[in-house]
């Protein structure tokens, strides 16, 4: 009979460090350092999504750029850092009724930043006080797939009562985009080609009340290069100890940092794990204990949660026995 362990959170995460040779004092073949900054970034825009939150978005960079990542700056301090497949995030806990100013700049490998893109100001709207109620649902939510990475969706306006700032786009329960409120629709980028997605709308105030979710729409996007790129973890290895079972996987290379996984045993959902902070660098582990007798079997296997917020494909699975006590 095959058991279900009780899942007790025992966070470990281990990063593995590969390095080869050791190279000397860098003679005449050393490669010579990288000086050069990347481009500044272009396109960025700022929308007060509520009076205590604003989106903040830009154009990708061109591969040929080199660039590893983007930091968002407020008036000269840097608010939010984000890897190279993100060109959008939502800066929050701010002042309702205030004015603030965003620049964007782009960071490469080597850790050289670019200029700072041109200020954008936005002034955060003031709530009306006690305002409680969230919008009604956007309406007649519709889309088409735009290209293999691209969908566009549009909708009829939500009603308020003190006015809708902005529409949140979310995929699987998580917000993926936002636009403002006068918009009644959105272009998603960064999706899969020749995937299934299941997008819905919510209607977002000044207060931060937000409306129930739209109707689904159900959008696949177009087939085309890159419909292969793999996004299971790899790697995966389990081994039983004394009360314990430790994992050790390789999450897929998404261009973005993985910082969820669900764990199925048995070939049942049994938690997420989720990383607080920035998730490990290479090889991540995770131990979760156990207190079933000796001879019990699992089946354990992993996927990722990827940047546009599906879930990846299940890792190879792996069969574990908790092994006799100690004599």
């Amino acid at each position: 009979m095959r058991h279900t362990p009780a899942l007790l959170a025992v966070p470990v995460c281990a990063a593995v460090l590969l390095l080869g040779g050791c190279s000397g004092d860098g003679g005449a073949d050393a490669a010579p350092k990288d000086t050069r900054p990347p481009a500044v970034p272009a396109g960025v825009t700022v929308q007060a999504s509520s009076a205590t939150s604003v989106h903040v978005m830009w154009e990708r960079a061109a591969e040929a750029d080199g660039v590893a990542g983007y930091e968002v700056f407020q008036r000269g301090t840097r608010v939010k850092a984000l890897p190279a497949a993100k060109t959008m995030v939502d800066v929050e806990s701010l002042r309702p009724g205030t004015a603030y100013d965003f620049t964007v700049r782009a960071k490469d490998a080597a850790g050289n930043l670019s200029a700072p893109s041109k200020a954008v100001s936005v002034t955060t709207p003031r709530p009306k006080r006690d305002d409680r109620r969230p919008p009604t649902a956007p309406a007649s939510v519709r889309g088409k797939a735009e290209s293999a990475r691209v969908v566009v969706l549009d909708w009829r306006p939500a009603k308020d009562d003190t006015g809708v700032t902005a529409y949140d786009v979310y995929q699987e329960d998580s917000r993926i985009h936002s636009v403002p409120g006068s918009a009644t629709s959105a272009r998603v980028e960064g999706l899969r080609p020749g995937t299934v997605y299941s997008f819905t709308v919510r209607a977002r105030d000044a207060a931060d009340n937000s409306s129930p979710d739209s109707a689904p729409v159900d959008l696949t996007t177009r087939s085309g290069p890159g419909g292969d790129e793999p996004t299971a973890p790899t790697g995966l290895t389990a081994t039983a100890g004394k009360g314990e079972v430790v994992l050790r996987w390789t999450p897929p290379e998404t261009g973005a940092p993985v910082k969820e996984h669900q764990l199925y045993l048995n070939g049942k959902f049994a938690t997420t794990i989720v990383w607080g902070g920035e998730p490990p660098a290479g090889q991540a582990a995770y131990t979760f204990a156990v207190t079933d007798p000796p001879g019990t079997r699992y089946s354990v296997k992993l996927r990722a949660k990827l940047p546009d917020g599906t879930w990846g494909d299940f890792s190879a699975q792996r069969t574990v026995v908790v092994p006799p006590a100690a004599g």
